[in-house]
């Protein structure tokens, strides 16, 4: 009889035992599933909140009057926007958004405005990303809430940006900042209009970090960006690196505090299991050694159902974790709700790690199992 009979014989005959066995490691590998999903979800909706928190570096022409910067918002000088490019191709850097800017008050309609232009956002190569901020077409303009309702301006309607038309493309929505005295529009009709072609006077960035260093990662940050473009300054805003980077920090954190209790008690519940049942098969193991069977084949036996009983819960774990992580996933994480999906890859990883945990745990009881004296064994009986 074949050791893969002998198993399917055994679950047979200890149905509970197995069941158990099983119902400990869909346990556990469907906390692991759901905890891991969940993770992926906390990590984008993080992400996308973190992201809408703004942009966290701010790259000016050097020589800039700070004090005149912080009092306007932008600089009163300018830089070709072939930095950007230069920015852009750096080796060493890793940016997620880059965005550049040319920004002017100026007097329309008898009243104070910011006039905005927009070059169209660069992400990086190697990992584009979508668009944090609108992309405004030549010819067409974005309104500020506060002028919109100054002057009743609508969606569709042309104005005037000295002697130049532009479509109103969209009214924004009140802000509270700046933004709602502010006109937006393409890059070239601002520089057009300011008659600055070329010119900007600001570039923002998200996320951008170096490679691996033992600096702080914002200085060191800096000090790339300042190698780069010596023309400029690098202005980082702090509160908000921080507040990505701790956050960041508390989601990786999160799973790796979680899953060494669920494994630690998933081994100890069937490594129980298997000490349970080689003291019900004493009996049956003293016989297999009696009849001349080795080492091998007992613990074949043993290794052979502990593998058994971790493909299979492994693969109902994955499929019941993934099943919570679909149904409350949607509630619990709300803005990237849609990006919830089935992880298929941690199906193979439930399978074959409940498997390996399966055997370790039954790695002593097996050990017990094969040193047994046989003699010993039935002369008990």
């Amino acid at each position: 009889m074949t050791t893969l009979h002998l198993i399917g014989k055994e679950i047979l005959h200890r149905k509970l035992n197995f069941l158990l066995g099983v119902l400990g490691v869909v346990g556990a590998i469907t906390l692991f599933v759901f905890f891991f999903t969940a993770n992926e979800a906390s990590r984008r909706e993080t992400t996308r909140l973190m992201r809408d928190m703004g942009l966290n570096l701010r790259i000016i022409p050097k020589g800039t009057d700070r004090n005149r910067f912080w009092s306007a918002g932008f600089s009163d000088k300018t830089m070709p926007e072939e930095f950007v490019d230069r920015l852009a191709s750096a080796k060493g850097l890793n940016y997620a958004h880059m965005l550049a800017m040319l920004h002017k008050m100026i007097t329309w309609r008898d009243r104070e405005v910011i006039l905005t232009g927009l070059m169209p956002e660069r992400s990086s190569p190697d990992k584009p990303k979508p668009a944090m901020t609108f992309k405004i077409d030549p010819g067409t303009v974005y309104v500020g809430s506060q002028l919109a309702k100054a002057f009743d301006l609508k969606k569709g309607q042309t104005i005037e940006i000295r002697g130049k038309p532009f479509k109103i493309v969209r009214c924004l929505a009140e802000s509270g900042s700046d933004d709602d005295i502010r006109i937006f529009g393409h890059i070239g009709d601002v520089q057009a209009a300011l008659d600055l072609p070329g010119q900007i006077n600001e570039i923002k960035a998200l996320n951008c970090v170096c490679l691996a260093t033992e600096q702080d990662p914002m200085t060191a940050l800096c000090e790339q960006l300042e190698r780069v473009l010596p023309e400029a300054e690098v202005i980082p805003i702090k509160a908000i690196f921080d507040a990505r980077e701790k956050q960041r920090r508390m989601v990786e954190r999160h799973l790796a505090f979680i899953l060494p209790f669920v494994l630690v008690l998933s081994v100890v519940w069937i490594g129980l299991l298997a000490m349970i049942n080689v003291r019900e098969r004493r009996n049956e193991i003293g016989i297999l050694r009696a009849i001349g069977h080795g080492s091998g084949k007992i613990a074949g036996l043993f290794m052979g159902k502990a593998v058994v009983v971790g493909v299979i819960g492994g693969a109902i774990g994955f499929v019941v974790g993934t099943g919570l992580a679909l149904i409350y996933g949607p509630d619990i994480f709300r803005v990237t709700a849609k990006a919830i999906q089935p992880m298929y890859p941690l199906l193979a990883w439930s399978v074959l790690g409940a498997s390996a945990f399966a055997a370790l745990a039954s790695f002593i009881p097996t050990t017990m199992a094969v040193t047994q004296d046989p003699a010993v064994t039935l002369s008990q009986e």
